[in-house]
């Protein structure tokens, strides 16, 4: 009830409710309490109502045992009751004796105690068995409140009655009462286990479910539902009560959020992947490709086109999705009149939303003689790969089969976007120049091996790393000493760059200075090693270096902290042979290196490798040696010569994405 129903009370009605005794002889729940709603005594039809016993009732606080939503109501009741010596009446929800809950109309009068004269509140539940209706009046106002709907569904007879709640969801039921199966008709099929379920629960309340409804107005609807089991009165009928929400337009805008947010994030995605692999292209093929294959559908167009600037012409590539034909744009002039020239030369964007717009703004332009013939509505945007000002360099476009009106922030990104193009296209040029420059370089400190050395093949194989500069500090090196003997080095300068180039240039200059008057490899090692301190070097390096006798095949060996060598036979065997020595050249000063000898055999070959071969992120150095050996002896075994064993040795390393710089030499005795 909206407001407590009071009625006044005479004098002779008063002194009728003294026998507070006689108050809890009812059939229907009583109870007396103090005036702070304490409970003094109580029935035991009020006991079975409130779900507890006598015993667990008498002291408690009356409105503590009802569900906390009651709680503020039990306490107005009984102080309007107690103030103004009124009665007062208002539906309270009691917690029942099983799962449902019960629904009383409960009146509260003052009464004195007959014993000590206190002052009392008297509560008991009234009779409403026929005026259910206003047992569910609370119900109706927070429903509508709430801007739900409230329907109650009566087991016995089967029907779902409209109770009434928000008048937009009283719309959805134009009947009063509707029969379950007429309700299960209208449910989608795959939501009616979920309906059934709901109506036969034996839960006091009940999860939310969503259910598609058919209305005769304007189709489905998504419905969301909760029900609730409730007895009508004390000893009255048990109904289940649902309340209803209709989330139909709150699911399609969560439904366009969704698409929107999914679009944004492809968007998103896609935008991302175009600018990583931008800034990792390493050649201007790659940067074009990148261009090609993303920028139309990173901007939701139909084709893309690129164009540089090669001696004031431009040298236009295009996606299989630009309907302009990319020769009517190739060696176009720079100052020809039309949209791409002119942004190139001047690096203002061009946002060209339809035919028209062209036609108007550059009346005379040679730069798609065929756009008369293109629907009207074609659009095009042309940005500009360097910023204004700056030195002319190149542009792309994206065309559109519709019109087209670029937004803001479509402009701003896709100049953002074209910049950072034009950073890695310079980059990319820059890169080249050095990486040309490298490559002279390291062909100057590579040596070329002897061609012809009594008794012996000699096969040497180099390869860059995969990161940096196109040149490394890995080297090799073979020549023939004073005495007839054959020196053979391989090593590896620390770094990737210009600098390790030179710096393994010093070194192998130095062994060879060295190698013609100090012919034993440990002797070598060591001067250099003093050397290159003497020079307060930065940068160090390890190497192996080999003398070899090619009448007998005796070798000497020593080692600066250089990978093992491998010996290879011709039956496909192979052994890891590690050479004394000491640690690598250029890092301890007073390093005495040792050497020993062996014997290299007919038919046998010693494989020098620098750590790159053998070492890897997925390869461990015991596990590169013996694929690098087992190659060797495999190649030797199908009778291989040197030059095609360092080939099987050094694919085997680059086919496993090798980020070092790799070297090999092959020393086969014939």
């Amino acid at each position: 009830m909206k407001d407590d129903e009071v009625i006044s009370l005479d004098d002779e009605g008063e002194r009728q409710m003294d026998a507070s005794d006689e108050l809890l002889q009812m059939a229907t729940p009583s109870a007396l309490l103090t005036l702070d709603g304490a409970i003094r005594s109580l029935n035991a039809a009020m006991a079975g109502t409130l779900g507890r016993s006598v015993e667990q009732c008498v002291g408690r606080g009356f409105g503590d045992l009802l569900p906390a939503s009651q709680l503020t109501a039990v306490k107005s009741l009984v102080a309007h009751a107690a103030t103004t010596k009124t009665v007062a009446m208002r539906v309270l929800e009691f917690p029942g004796p099983g799962a449902a809950s019960v629904v009383c109309l409960v009146e509260a009068r003052p009464v004195n105690d007959p014993v000590g004269g206190e002052s009392l509140v008297w509560v008991h539940s009234l009779k409403a068995g026929n005026d259910l209706g206003a047992l569910l009046i609370p119900f109706r106002l927070a429903a509508k409140a709430a801007n739900l709907g409230l329907c109650m569904y009566s087991p016995q007879e089967r029907e779902l009655e409209w109770l009434g709640g928000a008048p937009a969801l009283a719309a959805l039921f134009p009947e009063a009462s509707m029969s379950l199966s007429e309700v299960v008709r209208r449910v989608h099929p795959d939501d009616r286990g979920a309906l059934r379920r709901l109506v036969r629960s034996a839960a006091a309340r009940s999860p939310w479910i969503w259910l598609r409804f058919l209305t005769e107005r304007d189709g489905w609807h998504l419905l969301v539902c909760r029900a609730r089991r409730l007895i009508l009165g004390f000893g009255g009928p048990e109904r289940v009560f649902g309340v209803i929400r209709d989330d139909t337009k709150r699911e399609a805008r969560r439904r366009r959020a969704l698409v929107a947010l999914s679009a944004e994030r492809q968007r998103a995605d896609e935008i991302a992947a175009f600018s990583s692999a931008v800034m990792t292209a390493v050649t201007e093929q790659e940067v074009r490709q990148v261009v090609l294959t993303r920028l139309a559908a990173t901007f939701g167009g139909t084709g893309a086109a690129l164009a540089f600037v090669t001696q004031g012409r431009l040298r236009v590539s295009s996606d299989a999705g630009i309907p302009i034909p990319v020769a009517a744009l190739q060696g176009l002039p720079l100052d020809a009149p039309s949209a791409l020239p002119y942004v190139i030369r001047t690096g203002e964007p061009q946002f060209i939303p339809n035919q028209e717009d062209y036609i108007r703004r550059w009346p005379h332009g040679a730069m798609v003689p065929y756009f008369d013939q293109l629907d009207s509505g074609f659009a095009i945007s042309i940005t500009s790969l360097s910023p204004i000002g700056d030195q002319p360099f190149g542009a792309w476009l994206v065309t559109y089969d519709s019109e087209h009106h670029s937004s803001p922030d479509e402009r701003a990104l896709m100049g953002t976007l074209a910049d950072l193009a034009g950073q890695a296209l310079k980059r990319v040029s820059l890169q080249e120049a050095r990486v040309e420059l490298a490559t002279a370089l390291q062909q100057t400190m590579l040596p070329t091996l002897p061609e012809h050395l009594p008794g012996l093949e000699v096969a040497a194989r180099y390869r860059p790393s995969l990161d940096g500069l196109d040149i490394g500090g890995d080297w090799y090196d073979a020549f023939v000493m004073p005495d007839g003997a054959v020196a053979l080095e391989i090593g590896d300068a620390q770094g990737h760059d210009v600098g390790a180039a030179a710096f393994m240039g010093q070194v192998r200059a130095s062994m060879r200075a060295i190698a013609a008057h100090e012919p034993d490899p440990a002797t070598v090692l060591t001067r250099t090693n003093e050397l290159l301190i003497t020079m307060e070097a930065a940068r160090f390096a390890s190497c192996t270096m080999l003398r070899i006798d090619p009448g007998d095949g005796r070798v000497t060996g020593a080692s600066a902290g250089h990978v093992p060598l491998l010996y290879a036979r011709d039956d496909g065997s192979h052994s890891v042979h590690e050479s004394p020595g000491g640690p690598v050249l250029g890092v301890v000063l007073g390093t005495e290196y040792g050497e020993e000898t062996f014997a290299l055999h007919e038919d046998s070959a010693l494989v020098m490798v620098t750590d790159g071969v053998v070492e890897g992120p997925g390869l461990t150095l015991e596990a590169g040696l013996e694929r690098a050996g087992t190659l060797a002896g495999a190649a030797l075994h199908d009778g291989l010569n040197a030059e095609e064993t360092a080939d099987r040795v050094l694919d085997a390393a680059v086919a496993v994405d090798h980020l070092d710089d790799v070297a090999v030499l092959v020393i086969r005795r014939a």
